[in-house]
């Protein structure tokens, strides 16, 4: 957040108007505490500002009790109720009716808190309207995540025999290729591997002449720098007429520049202000020797029955790191999967379908799977390295406590921490003494 911003002014994030505006654009605020706001040196005006206490009261509206009372369609609120999605949640609420009445939106909220229906049930509402393809992008940092959204597009797409693409490094580029030419309605990709589809094929940037929605999730992540070019190419294929809709757990110093370079009046839910983890998520800490880890966790590892744990997921900082102790695990007979960018793509999906599906317990793995993964049965989150950014950390520990749950989260600190005095002093946490 304190790091300075690298973003181009003629960075294309958002569609154009056809007039040149005369002074900076407005941006509308929506944030769950009276007294957030953005940085004064964003200049951004604040039009509509409502708090959590008085919903959307400040906006002129109701609260909006049950989906249908957001504008969507009676089958999309069939949908979620056969999903067991009874009521919106605040993201939901403020920002499915910005959609759907055609506003660029990002939505800042905690992880677990529903961003991704935030976005799918309005386009979906809209895609069935006016059935066509390619209808929407969504662009993604992680495969794993996209994988996950395109499951998640499909369920709530489900009575609209919606086709759905993923489009992710890894995998048959001519196959991919082929699937993008029936023009399916949804394309969910990661930014590098449909760079590379748009450059090599002449045919296939035409087929997003007409997208009406571009989505940018874990948006602070899209947007690093070092997906820049990737995403110039990208927005160079798109319509200037188009919504573009951002969603993240976190917030950046070079997204606050983008939304001021926006030359449309965007809506900015914002639900805290900085970095925020869900209160249902205890947090701990145990200090510890850097040499005796592997020894702590594997006395952690053999108290998860006694503690009502159903599956653990376990952050390290390397891929060698994600490798040695999976072999280490192995010998100790603790049944783990492993998952980490230095393995083929196959090999990745099927270690997260091992674990989802209760396969297996313990899954190992990098920041690859730091972002989005909604696996209800992660009751405790270790952090076997500490992550160097205290948003990795919001990242990592939002993988338990989802949707209202409870979860654990445990950090090994040791005199050789790095990242410790970034992300630490952030957060409330109190030392493991029971362990």
């Amino acid at each position: 957040m304190n790091q300075e911003s690298q973003v181009d002014e003629d960075f294309p994030l958002f569609r154009k108007c056809s007039k040149h505006p005369k002074a900076l654009p407005s941006l509308s605020i929506a944030t769950s505490s009276s007294s957030a706001s953005l940085p004064a040196e964003t200049s951004i005006e604040q039009v509509e500002k409502v708090t959590e206490d008085t919903s959307l009261a400040g906006t002129g509206s109701k609260d909006f009790a049950t989906f249908g009372d957001l504008g969507l369609a009676e089958w999309a609120v069939q949908t979620c109720k056969e999903l067991g999605m009874r009521k919106p949640t605040p993201v939901q609420a403020h920002c499915i009716p910005q959609i759907l009445a055609g506003r660029d939106v990002l939505g800042l909220a905690q992880t677990g808190s529903g961003k991704t229906a935030a976005f799918a049930l309005p386009i979906l509402h809209r895609l069935s309207l006016d059935p066509y393809g390619i209808f929407a992008l969504v662009i993604t940092p992680t495969r794993e995540l996209a994988y996950q959204l395109a499951e998640q597009f499909r369920a709530l797409g489900s009575c609209l025999h919606l086709r759905c693409t993923v489009i992710v490094g890894g995998m048959d580029m001519l196959s991919q290729a082929q699937s993008l030419m029936k023009r399916p309605h949804v394309v969910i990709s990661t930014p590098g591997r449909i760079k590379v589809l748009l450059d090599e094929n002449p045919d296939i940037p035409p087929l997003f002449s007409n997208t009406k929605f571009l989505v940018l999730d874990e948006a602070d992540r899209v947007l690093d720098v070092g997906f820049e070019e990737e995403l110039r190419v990208i927005f160079q294929c798109l319509p200037k007429k188009r919504q573009t809709l951002l969603f993240s757990a976190t917030i950046t110093s070079d997204l606050q520049t983008l939304l001021k370079l926006s030359s449309n009046k965007a809506f900015f839910y914002e639900a805290y202000e900085g970095f925020k983890t869900v209160d249902t998520l205890k947090q701990q800490y145990i200090f510890i020797p850097k040499n005796v880890k592997d020894v702590y966790l594997f006395h952690v590892l053999s108290k998860m029955e006694d503690m009502g744990i159903r599956s653990v997921m376990i952050f390290v900082s390397t891929c060698r790191s994600c490798h040695l102790l999976s072999l280490l695990l192995e010998e100790l007979d603790q049944e783990a999967a492993a998952l980490h960018s230095l393995k083929s793509q196959n090999l990745r999906l099927a270690a997260l379908h091992r674990f989802k599906s209760g396969q297996v317990p313990i899954l190992l793995a990098t920041d690859v799977a730091s972002r989005g993964l909604d696996i209800p049965t992660v009751d405790l989150v270790i952090n076997y390295d500490i992550p160097q950014f205290p948003r990795d950390y919001v990242h990592r520990v939002g993988r338990t406590a989802r949707a209202g749950r409870g979860g654990l989260a445990i950090s090994f600190v040791t005199q050789r921490a790095y990242g410790v005095p970034l992300a630490f002093p952030i957060f409330k946490l109190s030392v493991a003494r029971h362990l």
